[in-house]
């Protein structure tokens, strides 16, 4: 097996580190539109530009807004369980 060879496929055998910061996050939005084109070309029966573009749009910015509601949702669920759960169960055992 040659270096190169080598090379290609230990980048498949470590993740990509991404971090969970706000810029890091913009890697969601060319995942979202990729996965809203291949959607849509493959569900679209006859695929006219303005026609595709315009699903694309709007199943990209359903993606989008999904996800963030998700996080959002996620984001109070822990600040709830972190934050103000043990401060209930304090006041119940004490």
């Amino acid at each position: 097996m040659s270096v190169l060879e080598t090379l290609v496929i230990g980048t498949f055998t470590t993740p990509e580190r991404i971090g969970t910061d706000p810029q890091s996050m913009l890697w969601l939005l060319p995942l979202a539109a990729a996965i809203a084109v291949v959607y849509k070309a493959t569900k679209v029966s006859k695929i006219s530009p303005g026609h595709f573009l315009k699903e694309s749009v709007l199943l990209f910015g359903s993606i989008v807004i999904f996800i963030i509601t998700a996080a959002v949702v996620l984001c109070i669920v822990a600040w709830l369980v972190t934050e103000k759960l043990p401060a209930a169960l304090g006041m119940l055992l004490f």
